[in-house]
């Protein structure tokens, strides 16, 4: 009975050869990875440049039109300052 028992510790103890469960779970995430990476439809380069010169361009349309927001808001507080220092001193 000892021999059995001894058998069956020493057969538990050793390191089993087999993937672990998580290494097992990782190799299967990375594989799917990559095959939905596959599916994925990317841009070209022409596109890819289009659409950069695009947001290029609407980044400084929108910071030429705050700009110019900014200076008619500036002449008017202007304007309206002078017709307060010309009425009352």
């Amino acid at each position: 009975m000892d021999a059995k028992l001894n058998q069956s510790r020493l057969s538990s103890d050793a390191p089993s050869k087999a993937p672990s469960r998580k290494r097992k779970t990782a190799f299967r995430f990375v594989q799917e990875l990559k095959e939905e990476l596959k599916k994925v439809s990317w841009t070209t380069k022409e596109e890819l440049r289009l659409s950069t010169k695009i947001v290029i361009g609407a980044i400084f349309l929108f910071g030429l039109g705050i700009y110019l927001f900014d200076l008619v808001i500036k002449g008017a507080l202007d304007f309206i300052a002078l017709i307060v220092h010309f009425l009352f001193g």
